[in-house]
């Protein structure tokens, strides 16, 4: 596939805006506690979504909006289900596995894991999720498609880059990113759908916004090199303090959470531990 001919964005893209991150708002936005509530934080993500493709010309349609539900307990994810979220992310493996199947009665209710997986937890990801937005492990693709193939499934899988550079996060090194691609080319159960990265977590537009351009520049490279059947042509990237600049930059999912669930209860170490 030639440069152009996927989902991108021109190449002429905001290099310098005056989008500015929303990192103050981190651990302090108000919690959802009603229906009304989460309806409410779904349209104001909804609209912040709509301005951010309206300054970058671009449809809302092109940018998925994936729910983030970390934490929370189930009387609060089934408050945002009836709002109108059928789509969640989890950053554990097992937190996410016993929330399936406590909510198993929520039959159009989907997960897409987005935290770093261990390889001995890919069992469990082959029985249950929709989506595996953290993948950048040989050891850990192979398990994995091994494990769907007995499940009878295939998964939409991201490969995971580091952007920032930081040593304290997950994440190919971007120059790894071509020939881990190539590594994954046998493995028929896994469909490779595109790009995920974390951002650096600054005030610092510029710094913010530079790691979602590396991620975006990258994909467009990739798109010009990757073996035959994969197309990693999405990027997620954004969360609820940035995912304005990462729409602004390609962005065409963006992991929300506190800014629809609220602040949460435990510290980010819990998620993103150091390596």
């Amino acid at each position: 596939m030639k440069q152009g001919e996927h989902n991108s964005v021109s190449s002429t893209l905001f290099s310098a805006d005056n989008t500015q991150p929303r990192h103050d708002m981190h651990n302090r936005w108000p919690r959802a506690e009603s229906v009304d509530d989460f309806r409410n934080n779904l349209q104001a993500v909804r609209q912040r979504i709509q301005n951010a493709c309206l300054r970058s010309g671009r449809v809302a349609s092109d940018v998925r909006l994936l729910p983030v539900s970390k934490t929370m307990d189930e009387a609060h994810i089934r408050l945002a289900c009836q709002a109108g979220c059928d789509f969640l992310g989890e950053n554990k493996v097992q937190e996410a596995w016993l929330k399936s199947q406590a909510m198993s009665d929520l039959t159009d209710l989907k997960w897409s894991v987005i935290g770093h997986l261990q390889t001995n937890k890919a069992k469990l990801v082959a029985k249950f999720a929709s989506e595996l937005q953290a993948l950048d492990s040989l050891h850990t693709a192979e398990a994995l498609d091994r494990r769907l193939q007995a499940e009878g499934r295939a998964l939409d899988v991201f490969v995971q880059i580091n952007t920032s550079h930081e040593p304290s996060k997950y994440g190919l090194h971007p120059d790894d990113a071509e020939v881990f691609l190539q590594q994954l080319a046998p493995f028929s159960s896994l469909r490779v759908k595109g790009l995920m990265t974390l951002a650096e977590f600054t005030q610092d537009a510029a710094r913010v916004r530079a790691c979602f351009i590396r991620l975006r520049t990258l994909r467009d490279r990739l798109c010009d090199r990757a073996p035959a059947g994969i197309i990693p042509s999405q990027l997620s990237m954004g969360m609820s303090g940035d995912f304005e600049i990462a729409i602004e930059e390609g962005a065409t999912v963006v992991r929300v959470g506190q800014s629809i669930f609220g602040a949460r209860n435990l510290s980010d170490d819990h998620f993103w531990p150091a390596q």
